[in-house]
């Protein structure tokens, strides 16, 4: 079985917590949790054909847990990348987190899928994040992360109502197997170069006496 590390990040209250509740089969709670510091937890799941384990890493958002946070990236291999979009304060501060992620996780650039989340309640509020800003974002991420073998998904969720909850999660799944599988083939072309060249030995020179 495949074990993956992967983080959810994105300000604090835009559902990152209930997000992984409803994944792991919790239901959905209407009052605010607040994380402290880092929860986690652990999910198997069957993606393209292949048995994997998530280690599901749940970020605070607030800024007082910013230098907190930065232990918790190391070793991680994807992030669902969460915003509300009845919020837009937490759409323009997703690059951020972008940033924060690439620079602490000890990888760089690894896959992110892109979450608008809370679209059941798109209808009920004035200012809104459209889901074509969110697709163009993304667009612009994957221009970031083709050089590296891989592109970034946007998906619209809802963790009350449940909708593409396991969506999210499983396209994160295929995008970082695809990553880890074109990286070990990239290692072991770079080995097989490495031992097919000659020993080069040196002759040393004579020397009088």
């Amino acid at each position: 079985m495949t074990v993956l590390k992967i983080v959810l990040i994105g300000d604090g209250g835009v559902g990152k917590t209930a997000i992984r509740e409803r994944y792991l089969g919790h239901g959905f709670k209407a009052q605010y949790l607040l994380t402290i510091g880092a929860d986690f937890a652990m999910q198997d799941s069957t993606i393209a054909g292949e048995s994997i384990r998530f280690q599901i890493w749940d970020l605070a958002g607030q800024q007082r847990f910013d230098a907190v946070r930065e232990v918790y990236y190391k070793g991680s291999v994807g992030a669902l990348l969460v915003y509300d979009v009845t919020r837009p304060d937490s759409y323009f501060n997703t690059p951020k987190w972008i940033n924060e992620l690439w620079t602490h996780n000890g990888r760089g650039r690894v896959p992110i899928v892109v979450v608008a989340n809370k679209i059941d309640m798109r209808e009920l509020s004035d200012d809104t994040v459209s889901p074509e800003q969110g697709r163009v974002f993304t667009e612009r991420l994957t221009n970031l992360t083709k050089p590296e073998g891989f592109t970034c998904n946007y998906i619209e969720t809802s963790a009350k109502t449940g909708v593409n909850i396991e969506s999210a999660f499983s396209l994160l799944g295929e995008n970082i197997i695809r990553f880890v599988n074109r990286q070990r083939k990239t290692s072991r072309r770079i080995t097989a170069r490495l031992q097919s060249r000659p020993t080069q030995r040196t002759i040393p020179k004579y020397r009088k006496a």
